[in-house]
C-alpha cells in the first residue's frame, strides 16, 4: 500500500458522485480504490448520486480524491462531484460497502446496456471454466443494464435478476471485492442463472440449453426463420447468404424494400462484405455496438442476396454480437454452416466467400413494436418464424437496435457520427443543456416517436419508440412516459408538443397536463427540429436555421417542410425567412405513398399538362389515376400547399423513374441519391442553379426552377444518375447561398441543420462543408438523429426557455438588410 505522510489527525471527506455510476462497478472500484490507499469509510448509493465517505491521512485522502476522478471504470462516467469536510469517525477500522437509500430526486444515471467485454468472452471460451459457452455471463464491465432495470437505486432487487438467487459460487464473486463480479447485479451462471431453450411454433420445447443454440444454429444453416430473445428484445433471424430465405421473411414480416441488418461474427467478416474506414470500425467495434451504414462491397460475397437485403441503396447495416448468446450461436452457426456447405454464390468472379452473416431484423411486424416477452412473440411472430429460441430473464424495457453511419462533413474535430435511430447502448444517457433548469416534458413527434424529460441541465430522450398509428405503440409509449418519469425520480411542471392537433401524442400531452393542471406548450415542428440541435450543441442566442424534411404543419396551416428560420433561444423567438417553393400534394397522404403524384404536381405547378415528346415514367401503370389527379390540381380538390424538401426528392425520383410508389418512408429519396453513383453520376460536378426570390417575405427558394431543370434533362435523354447528381449539387449550393444571403442580412454566423432530409448522406457531407466555404459555422447533430427522432428534445428545450419568462413568437430587428 502507498506510504502516505502520516498526520496528527485522520481527515474524513465526503464525495457525492453524480453521472452514470450505477451497474458499471463503480462502487466496487471505490471500495478497492479505499483499500489500495489504506482508508477507512464507506460509499452507497443515494437519492443525491453515490456518496463516498472517506477516512484516514490527508495525503491518502487527497490521493484517493485524484484517483476516483482519473481511474474510473471503463463504463462509468462522472458529471458531477461535491466534496465536503466531516468529524473523524473514531475507531473506524474497515471500508464497507453500504445498502442503497432510495428516494425522490436521484442524480445517478442508468447505464446503457453494454456488449459482453474481453474478459467474460475469455470465460466462455475456457472449456473448464463454469461459464463455458453460457449465454448469460457478465459483469461489472458488460452486459445488460437498461433494459433490466424497473426502478432505482439500480440493486439486484430492482431488475428482472431478482428472481434468480445466487448460488454459492456466483455468491462469492459478488461479495469478493477483488473479483471484477462483485456487486455485478445480473451476475449469474448455468447453476442459479436465466435458462434458454428452443421452441417451436406452438410454443412446444424442442431443445433446452446448448443443445437449443445448436439446433437453432442447424435450423438457420437450413433456411429457416429464427425469433431469438435478445437484450431490448426479439429478433428475426435467417442466413443473410440465402435469397430465399430473405425473400421469405420480408414477405412473413411484410417489409418490403426497407434495408435488413445484418450481424457478423467479427471486424474481419465486416470488412469482407463492406468498406469500412477507421472511424465506422470505430463505431462499429463500441460498447454501444450499435447497427453501422457503410458502403457494400462489390462485387459482393452475399451474392444475389444483397439486391434482397439492401435493394434502394449502396450501404448495408453491420453489426458485431454483444450478447453472449449472440457469440455462442455464431460458434454453432458457422460450424453448421460448414458441414452444411454455404448458401449462395458470391456476386461474381472478383467476390471472396461469404463469412458467416445472419440477419438480425426488430422482431415484430411492420409498424408495431418490437416484442419482448416469450408468450408475446409466440402470439404475434407464429406466422412469421418457423423456431422461437427463448429465455426466462424478463426483458423490461423494450429498446431496438441503434442505427448510425459515419459522416465525414469536415468539421475540425473529424468524421463524427449521425444517428438513424438511438435507441440499445446509447439510450438513456442525456444530452447535456447549456444551463439547468425545470423539468418539462417533450411528447415529442407522430412518426419515429422519442419522449423527453429534462432534469437540471440534462434532456434525457427516451430510446425509438415507433410511428403512432395502432394502439401497440402508443401502449409502448405511455410505458416510457412512465418509466422515465421513475427511474429519473421527476415530475413534469409542463408539457410540450407539436402543433398538429390530430397527433397520438398532441392527445397524450394535453390529456397529461390537463390531469396534472401543468402549462402546455405547442412547437412547431420544424422550430422544433432548429431547437433540438441548438440545445444539443449547448448553443445560445440566435441562428440561421434550416429545417429540410417531410411534412409538417405549419403556422399558417400549410405543410412546411424545406424551411430557413431566424431562431433564438434566448428571448426567445423566431421568424420564417425562407422556404422552397410551395406545391400541392394531390391526394395528401396517397402523394406520399405514391410520389408520382408529387412530380406531377410540379408539372402542374410548372405549366406542363401533358407529356412533351417522352411519355411520363407513371402513365403506364397510372394513367387513369394520373388523369384524376390532374383534374384535382386543376380544381385544388384535396390537394394541400407544401413546401416540403422530402415530396421535392420524391417528385425528382418520380419524374426520373426510378420510383413511382414507395413501400417505406423516404424510400424514392433513398434511392434517388443512390442512383448518383450509376452511370454518368460522380462524373459530373456542375450542379442545377436554384435562385433564391427575395422579393417578398418570407423569401422562397425556387425549387420550381430546379425541377424544370431536372425535368429538361430528363426529356433530353440526360443519364438518371447525372440528373440525379446535378441535382443534389445544385441543391447543396442553394441552399448554402439562401443560409450566407440570410446571415449577411441579420448579421449571424451559424446556421442549425436539421430535419430527416438531413440523413441524405450528400446533403449531410456536402452542406457544412458549403456553409463553411461561405464563412458560416454549421451545427449538426451528433447525439440525436436529425430526423423526427431528436423533435422531443426540441420542444422540451424551446418550454425551458419559456418558463424562464420569454416572450415566444415573432423575432424582430433581426433583419438589416433586405435580402
Amino acid at each position: 500500500m502507498p506510504d502516505h505522510a502520516s498526520t496528527p489527525s485522520p481527515l474524513r471527506r465526503r464525495f457525492v458522485v453524480t453521472g452514470a455510476v450505477q451497474g458499471v462497478g463503480f462502487r466496487p472500484f471505490v471500495h478497492r480504490l479505499a483499500r489500495e490507499h489504506a482508508l477507512t469509510g464507506s460509499v452507497r448509493n443515494t437519492p443525491e448520486g453515490v456518496a463516498v465517505e472517506v477516512q484516514g491521512p490527508s495525503g491518502a485522502v487527497d490521493a484517493f480524491g485524484h484517483d476516483l476522478l482519473h481511474r474510473l471504470p471503463p463504463l462509468a462516467r462522472i458529471v458531477s462531484c461535491a466534496r465536503a469536510e466531516l468529524e473523524a469517525v473514531p475507531g473506524e477500522t474497515a471500508f464497507a460497502i453500504l445498502a442503497s437509500t432510495a428516494g425522490q430526486g436521484h442524480n445517478v444515471l442508468i447505464s446503457p446496456d453494454t456488449a459482453t467485454c474481453a474478459d467474460c468472452l475469455a470465460d466462455m471460451d475456457d472449456p473448464a471454466g463454469r461459464r463455458h459457452d453460457y449465454p448469460f455471463t457478465n459483469c461489472t464491465n458488460c452486459g445488460p443494464r437498461y433494459t433490466i432495470t424497473r426502478s432505482v437505486p439500480y440493486d439486484r432487487a430492482t431488475t428482472s435478476m431478482a428472481c434468480f438467487p445466487l448460488c454459492p459460487d456466483c455468491a462469492r464473486e459478488y461479495a469478493d471485492p477483488g473479483d471484477r463480479r462483485f456487486h455485478a447485479q445480473p451476475n449469474a451462471c448455468p447453476v442459479c442463472g436465466p435458462r434458454l431453450w428452443l421452441a417451436d411454433a406452438s410454443g412446444r420445447e424442442l431443445a433446452s440449453g446448448g443443445e437449443a443454440i445448436a439446433a437453432a444454429a442447424r435450423a438457420l444453416a437450413g433456411g429457416a426463420l429464427l425469433a431469438m430473445k435478445g437484450l431490448g428484445g426479439f429478433h428475426l433471424v435467417c442466413d443473410a447468404a440465402d435469397a430465399r430465405a430473405v425473400a421469405l421473411l420480408r414477405e412473413r414480416k411484410h417489409r418490403y424494400g426497407k434495408p435488413l441488418a445484418l450481424m457478423v461474427a467479427d471486424r474481419q467478416a465486416a470488412r469482407a462484405l463492406a468498406r469500412l474506414d477507421a472511424p465506422a470500425l470505430a463505431q462499429l467495434t463500441a460498447p454501444a455496438r450499435p447497427i453501422v451504414l457503410a458502403p457494400a462491397r462489390r462485387p459482393s460475397p452475399l451474392g444475389p442476396a444483397l439486391a434482397l437485403l439492401a435493394p434502394d441503396t449502396p450501404e448495408l447495416g453491420l453489426m458485431l454480437p454483444y450478447t453472449p448468446l449472440h457469440h455462442v450461436l455464431f460458434k454453432r452457426y458457422a460450424e453448421a454452416r460448414a458441414r452444411a456447405g454455404a448458401p449462395g454464390q458470391p456476386d461474381g468472379p472478383g467476390a471472396p466467400p461469404c463469412p458467416p452473416a445472419l440477419v438480425m431484423t426488430s422482431g415484430n411486424l411492420s409498424s408495431e413494436p418490437i416484442c419482448t416477452g416469450n408468450r408475446e412473440a409466440l402470439a404475434r411472430l407464429a406466422g412469421v418464424a418457423d423456431i422461437f429460441l427463448l429465455h426466462d430473464r424478463d426483458i423490461l424495457v423494450r429498446c431496438d437496435d441503434s442505427v448510425l453511419r459515419v459522416v465525414d462533413d469536415g468539421a475540425p474535430d473529424g468524421p463524427g457520427p449521425q444517428f438513424l435511430r438511438r435507441a440499445r447502448g446509447f439510450t438513456p444517457a442525456p444530452v447535456f443543456l447549456s444551463r439547468p433548469g425545470p423539468t418539462v416534458l417533450g411528447a415529442g413527434p407522430e412518426l419515429k416517436a422519442t419522449l423527453c424529460l429534462t432534469k437540471g441541465d440534462q434532456a434525457f430522450v427516451s430510446q425509438h419508440i415507433g410511428t403512432m398509428e395502432n394502439l401497440e405503440t402508443s401502449g409502448f409509449y405511455q410505458e416510457m412516459a412512465a418509466h422515465l418519469q421513475d427511474v429519473l425520480r421527476v415530475e413534469p411542471g409542463a408539457v410540450a408538443h407539436d402543433l398538429h392537433p390530430d397527433f397520438m401524442t398532441t392527445a397524450f400531452a394535453r390529456e397529461y397536463a390537463a390531469a396534472r393542471g401543468l402549462p402546455l406548450f405547442p412547437v412547431q415542428h420544424h422550430l422544433a427540429h432548429i431547437h433540438a440541435v441548438m440545445a444539443e450543441n449547448r448553443f445560445d442566442g440566435a441562428v440561421i436555421g434550416l429545417a429540410l424534411d417531410g411534412t409538417g404543419l405549419g403556422e399558417d396551416g400549410t405543410l412546411w417542410g424545406g424551411e430557413c428560420l431566424l431562431v433564438d433561444n434566448q428571448e426567445p423567438c423566431h421568424e420564417r425567412l425562407g422556404h422552397f417553393s410551395p406545391v400541392r400534394l394531390p391526394g395528401g397522404e396517397a402523394a406520399i405513398r405514391e410520389p408520382w403524384r408529387v412530380a406531377q404536381a410540379f408539372l402542374h405547378a410548372l405549366g406542363v399538362a401533358e407529356p412533351r415528346g417522352r411519355p411520363w415514367p407513371w402513365l403506364a401503370a397510372h394513367g387513369p389515376a394520373s388523369a384524376l389527379v390532374a383534374r384535382m390540381l386543376e380544381r385544388e380538390l384535396n390537394s394541400p400547399l407544401t413546401t416540403s424538401c422530402g415530396r421535392l426528392f420524391d417528385a425528382v425520383g418520380a419524374m426520373l423513374g426510378i420510383k413511382l410508389v414507395a413501400a417505406y418512408e423516404a424510400e424514392a429519396a433513398i434511392a434517388l441519391e443512390s442512383a448518383q453513383y450509376g452511370p454518368g453520376g460522380q462524373d459530373d460536378e456542375s450542379g442545377y442553379d436554384v435562385p433564391l426570390r427575395g422579393a417578398a417575405q418570407p423569401a422562397q427558394l425556387d425549387t420550381l426552377a430546379l425541377f424544370a431543370q431536372v425535368l429538361a434533362d430528363w426529356e433530353a435523354g440526360v443519364p438518371a444518375g447525372t440528373i440525379s447528381r446535378r441535382f443534389h449539387l445544385g441543391l447543396v449550393r442553394g441552399l448554402a447561398d439562401m443560409a450566407a444571403a440570410f446571415a449577411a442580412a441579420t448579421g449571424l454566423d451559424h446556421v442549425a441543420l436539421s430535419g430527416g432530409s438531413m440523413l441524405n448522406r450528400t446533403l449531410a457531407t456536402l452542406l457544412p462543408r458549403a456553409l463553411r466555404a461561405r464563412g458560416l459555422e454549421p451545427l449538426v447533430h451528433r447525439a440525436l438523429p436529425p430526423g423526427d427522432g431528436c423533435i422531443s428534445l426540441g420542444q422540451a428545450a424551446l418550454a425551458l426557455r419559456l418558463l424562464e419568462g420569454g416572450p415566444g413568437g415573432t423575432c424582430h430587428g433581426h433583419l438589416s438588410t433586405p435580402v
